[in-house]
């Protein structure tokens, strides 16, 4: 199947489409829109996944760095989330492991990064409760080789290197744990994780600091609250939902639907990435978030009203099939899963004080531009949507056939 170019185009930004790579003005002055910076090539892994691509995307519109991909491919990274680039003589793609001792030594050497930003990670809590190896491979033992790695080079690029490389490691609120119904996560919050896929995200952070206190690798590391936004692998919770509502399924909620997650549009979380990479201090941990606490239910009802505007629920042909009249009516509440945290809520004040970064998508607008991108690219939601992802439900044992999220 052929992909057309669903690329972003962000408001506060400038659109990739509109930028040739590279431009020299005179005197030395950088194209409106890009930042001139000291760092000449930027290894970002998994660039392919959600994040990763929607980073790799900012990082081309609005920067002249070098941009190198290194993504495993895997059911959620997809190739085609970075056709747009293939033709730019700033972008580089391996397919790879980041587990891979040759495959990462060889990048290193190959390419000379001044900046790693790690965002390869399995992130499916549900399927770490099914799986749980395929974290402990991808998300300690490939930040390990990572970090072994980016120590290697370092040290052999000598002093100027060891001074201006930074190896950004990404990760979640959820190494935390859970909140009750007062207080919020900050950088001094214990790790307290309930999931396989939050134990081995703790230990990875746990890697990244090591690495710093012990070898004085310059690291930096970022815990974001939950991410939305277009590219995001319809398994979690506002694309699965925004499909399912489209094709009249069911909407299967977790429990009552009072887990409380702390919502941060994609684009302002890879702002939030790049401000860190550029200013933030070796060592340090940052919280992202964007204040933007929701109930799974007020998330889906929000989702439901964006639908209602974009796609009136009585020109959906699906529901009247199945004899409904309004997209809440596909509302089904299932068990919950095992350890489920109840909320997650991120303090952001120390990167906003000490970095200058705001959040500027609303939820309302995130959810607004989210539906309409996935009601707008039919084709890369088939693409991904094949047999051998059927929207099964995961992590309870029993292998329910009913669809579900993990939030």
């Amino acid at each position: 199947m052929v992909i057309r170019d669903f690329s972003v185009s962000y408001d506060r930004l400038i659109d990739y489409r509109d930028v040739q790579p590279n431009l020299a003005l005179p005197g030395g002055i950088v194209r409106p829109g890009r930042k001139k910076n000291n760092m000449n090539s930027i290894l970002v892994t998994g660039g392919a996944g959600f994040i990763g691509s929607n980073f790799v995307r900012y990082l081309m519109a609005r920067t002249d760095s070098n941009v190198i991909v290194l993504d495993k491919l895997t059911y959620a990274g997809i190739r085609a989330n970075l056709a747009e680039f293939d033709a730019d003589k700033r972008f580089q793609f391996v397919e790879g492991d980041i587990a891979d001792h040759g495959t990462v030594d060889d990048l290193f050497s190959r390419y000379q990064p001044d900046a790693v930003v790690n965002l390869a990670a399995e992130s499916h809590v549900d399927r770490s409760i099914d799986g749980p190896e395929a974290f402990i491979r991808t998300n300690i033992v490939g930040t390990f080789v990572l970090l072994n790695a980016a120590r290697t080079y370092v040290a052999a690029a000598g002093a100027a290197m060891a001074r201006d490389f930074r190896f950004l490691h990404v990760s979640t609120d959820e190494v935390y744990g859970s909140l009750g119904s007062e207080g919020r996560f900050t950088e001094q919050t214990p790790y307290s994780p309930n999931s396989p896929y939050a134990a081995s995200k703790a230990a990875a952070d746990h890697l990244v600091r090591s690495w710093f206190r012990t070898y004085e690798l310059p690291v930096l590391l970022t815990n974001c609250s939950n991410n939305f936004g277009p590219y995001q692998f319809p398994e979690k919770l506002i694309p699965l939902m925004t499909l399912n509502a489209l094709e009249a399924r069911e909407l299967p909620i977790y429990g009552d639907g009072s887990n409380i997650r702390d919502w941060i549009y994609v684009e302002d979380h890879c702002d939030g990435l790049y401000t860190v990479l550029e200013r933030g201090r070796p060592g340090e941990q940052y919280n992202i978030g964007a204040d933007n606490e929701k109930s799974n239910l007020e998330t889906i009802d929000t989702l439901i009203g964006q639908l209602e505007r974009i796609r009136p629920a009585a020109g959906n042909a699906d529901l009247k099939a199945g004899g409904k009249t309004r997209y809440d009516d596909l509302k089904t509440y299932v068990t919950d899963r095992p350890g489920h945290d109840f909320r997650y809520a991120i303090d952001s004040g120390k990167i906003r004080d000490e970095l200058g970064w705001q959040p500027a998508v609303g939820f309302e607008e995130g959810m607004k531009r989210t539906v309409e991108w996935y009601i707008s690219n039919p084709e890369w939601c088939r693409s991904v949507l094949n047999d051998e992802y059927n929207r099964e439900r995961l992590g309870l044992g029993d292998k329910d056939s009913m669809s579900s999220a993990s939030s």
